[in-house]
This record gives C-alpha cells, structure tokens and sequence, in this order.
C-alpha cells in the first residue's frame, strides 16, 4: 500500500454514509481528545496513523469496529514490519511502534465508550524497541563547530545562533523553541519559563549566560526589524516576521550540522541528546535531567521527584558543557545506570517522534 500525500489522506475513508464505521468513529475519537487538551500536534500525528490504518482495513472490506480482531492488528502489524518505503529502507521499529500506539489509543477508547464489547488490541505485543545510544551525540568540540557556522555579521546569522544556543543550552524541544516568547526568558534570573510544553505543562528551567548573551543581541538589534503588526510576542521569526514551522526549523538546523562536515546527521534534537547525555556523563543526576528535558518521570525508574529552580540551576552550571563559570561541586549524586539508559532511550524515541513529523 502506497503511503498517501496530506490532501488524499484527509479524504473521508470508506462508505461516509455509516455512522458505525472506523472513519466515523475516528472522528469523534480526534475531536474526544482535543476537548481533553491532547495537543494539536498530537492529534494531527495520531489521525495520520489511523488513517493509514482505517486505508488498510477498508482495502481489505474491513469498514467497522466489531470488525478488527487480534489477529487482524497482527496482519496489520505484520505489514508494517514488511512495508518498504520509496527509497526500498523498512519503517524503523521505532516509526512501526509509532504507527501502533494510536491504534491501541483507538480501541481502548472505543471499548470504553461502549461501541465494542472487547478491546482487540488490549494484548497486542509492540515492537522491540534497541535500548542503546544512538550513533549520533555530538560531542562537545562538534557542538562548538556547528554554533560557529553562522555568519553573525547578518541578522539572519546572529538569529540562527541564539536559537542553536537556545537549544544547547536548554534541551527544550523543537515547539518549545518555536513557540518561545519574549517575556519568557528571564535574563536576571538566568531561567526560561516554558509554557504548554508536552502534556500542557509549563515548567521553569535554567539557561546558560553564554545563551542569554546571544538572545540579548538577537533581541535588541535584529528582532525588531523582523517583527510584524500582526506577530504577537514570539521571540524568534523568519526573516519575514513569520513565525517557525516544525519542518522550516528543522531543515534551518539540519543545514548546519551538514554543513559542519562532522559526519553525523540530525537537527534540533540533537542538540537536546546531546545536552542530556554531557549532563550524564558528567554527574548530573537523573532527576534533574528529566526536570530539565520536561518528563515528568520515567515509568522504567519511576524516580522522579519535584526539585526547585535553584537547585536546578546549580546542577545547570555544575555539568553543562557549555558553562561560563567552572564549579567543581562538592555535591555529586550518583546516576543509576538504568535510569541512564531509560532515559536516553526516551529521548531516542522523541528523536524517532521527530523524523516522523518531518
């Protein structure tokens, strides 16, 4: 089956006309979780995989719920383990995980909603996902090649590094940078309050002076020539005072990474991995990781506990690659290697998460 473009694949998916088939149903199901405050990404990503789905069971007479059994999810699951894409390369057992877990979503709510007696997919068995590293963390002399590719002679070029400072610095996540705001960053206390971060969460994080820096000049001498009547206070803007895209930050990262010719591949992610991974390496200990990075825990550990912004912000300083200041902390606690490896492993599927949006 051909993986349909966006346009084909907001057509309605079989006989519209059935008020009890896997399309009809799919729409009360995306409109249930919007009214629950799923964000709207979420939403779209999740819709996408159950289109792909709902495509596949209707090419196959399978139109309804009461239709889809345990073994018809394993044919399906089966697929995509098969399933080539144009350039001959298998969906990666992350993507395949990816395209599965909206489905169990599906049917759970479908039980609970009482249009099912039984969930088909409550037992399904998910893809194996590696618990290793991935092949591309950079180090600390790679971070530093790609932030000094931007020509900060130009607006453009003093823009892209405070972002890719923004980055390096917080670990925050792709939407979390494009959905910054001016007011959001608190230069005298060093922190940066992001708002509606994954879950809907707002948290409170520590960023590094040399960061700070860069967001001051991108600030005062090229934002305001950027910003539009119609831009609220977004803090950074294409050169025509549009806010980013996902896919128009990602590529803008991208191109500096490969233009740095250190051989590894990604974008904005990377420099989230890479910034947990050097705190790690450096004796952070994992609850402040994941307070910075916004999990609110990890269900393999379940370690987490709730720690104050200054507390933070002295773990920030003490292990970040980037800091202005050497500390030699006298306070190190000990990183549990499996909560290590959990939590690279999330981020690991957040990346996966990304390459599949884009």
């Amino acid at each position: 089956m051909a993986h349909r473009t966006d346009n084909k694949a907001k057509a309605p998916i079989g006989d519209i006309r059935d008020p009890n088939s896997l399309y009809h149903y799919l729409r009360h199901f995306m409109q249930w979780r919007l009214e629950r405050r799923f964000s709207q990404q979420t939403v779209t990503r999740d819709e996408e995989c159950l289109r792909y789905f709902i495509t596949w069971c209707d090419e196959r007479g399978l139109q309804r719920p009461h239709d889809i059994t345990k073994p018809i999810l394993e044919r399906y699951q089966r697929h995509l383990f098969l399933y080539r894409k144009s350039d001959g390369q298998p969906l990666s057992p992350g993507t395949q995980y990816n395209r599965l877990t909206p489905i169990r979503a599906y049917f759970k709510w479908l039980t609970k909603q009482n249009h099912i007696l039984y969930n088909p997919a409550s037992d399904l068995d998910m893809p194996r996902l590696d618990q290793r590293l991935p092949k591309h963390i950079l180090s600390v002399t790679e971070v530093e090649t790609i932030l000094a590719l931007p020509d900060v002679g130009t607006s453009l070029g003093i823009r892209d590094r405070a972002m890719m400072e923004t980055l390096y610095s917080t670990g925050m996540r792709r939407l979390e940078l494009i959905q910054l705001g001016v007011f959001n960053i608190d230069h005298e206390r060093g922190t940066v309050m992001i708002r509606g971060g994954k879950g809907g969460k707002d948290r409170l994080i520590p960023i590094g002076e040399r960061a700070l820096q860069w967001i001051a000049k991108y600030r005062d001498d090229v934002r305001p020539d950027m910003v539009s009547g119609a831009n609220d206070d977004t803090l950074f803007l294409t050169h025509s005072g549009e806010i980013f895209t996902a896919g128009r930050l990602s590529s803008l990262v991208r191109d500096y990474i490969d233009q740095s010719k250190i051989g590894k591949r990604g974008s904005c992610h990377l420099f989230r991995h890479s910034m947990a991974t050097m705190m790690l390496e450096n004796g952070a200990d994992i609850r402040f990781i994941q307070a910075m990075l916004g999990h609110s825990s990890l269900t393999t550990t379940q370690i987490y506990t709730h720690v104050s912004i200054k507390k933070l912000k002295d773990i920030h300083s003490a292990t970040h690659p980037a800091r202005v200041i050497e500390d030699k902390a006298e306070q190190s606690v000990p990183t549990a290697e499996q909560a290590g490896v959990a939590l690279l492993d999330l981020l690991a599927q957040e990346a996966q998460s990304d390459i599949d949006d884009d």
